[in-house]
């Protein structure tokens, strides 16, 4: 069974008044995100891992101790990790739901100290890669970044958020002002209900 672009959770121009253009979405979603399932199908055909989930695909073509993965793993984690990237995020933000502000509260100390760990890790990653806010197995909550399209089923953590930090998800929009990015994207792109959701 061949992957497939999923279609955006909301219009190409639904966030521009928050931060997001049309334009980008236009290039990241219907050419860079369609690029990685384009190739996954391409090379997955005919091998052990034609048929199987996406999450497989991942944790199964995962090697840590390579510092560049192979072209499975790169083109699945990516197509996983952006699939989640849209729906993390949303036209109307709104405020955090009372759970998830709990939780956030009880690991950082407050909402403003995670978001500022948050951004600190996007930025802070150098070169292409993802900032994340994860739970750990034991119910913990922690922001880590990861290089390339290394996602948190590598390690065994769950996605609550994730920010993709590769230039061409925020070039059009702030040229190279990453961290002014990074801010847009916590105070006025997050669907905070979704990261709920997730917990």
């Amino acid at each position: 069974m061949a992957f497939t672009l999923p279609d955006l959770p909301y219009a190409h121009d639904a966030l521009a008044d928050a931060g997001m253009s049309k334009e980008t979405l236009e290039y990241h979603h219907d050419k860079h995100h369609k690029a990685y399932v384009d190739k996954l199908n391409e090379l997955v055909s005919g091998t052990e891992w034609d048929g199987k989930s996406l999450e497989d695909i991942v944790t199964g073509t995962y090697d840590k101790g390579a510092v560049a993965q192979n072209g499975i793993f790169n083109n699945a984690s990516q197509h996983w990790n952006h699939s989640q990237f849209w729906e993390m995020m949303g036209p109307n933000s709104g405020a955090m739901p009372s759970e998830l502000e709990k939780a956030i509260n009880d690991s950082f100390g407050s909402a403003d100290e995670f978001k500022k760990k948050f951004a600190e890790a996007g930025a802070g990653q150098f070169g292409s890669g993802w900032a994340w806010l994860v739970k750990n197995s034991d119910g913990s909550l922690e922001v880590t970044k990861t290089e390339n399209g290394v996602n948190p089923l590598c390690f065994g953590q769950t996605a609550l958020l994730g920010c993709d930090v590769w230039e061409h998800s925020y070039y059009i929009d702030f040229r190279n002002a990453r961290p002014k990015y990074l801010d847009n994207f916590l105070n006025n792109l997050v669907n905070w209900e979704n990261v709920a959701s997730r917990m």
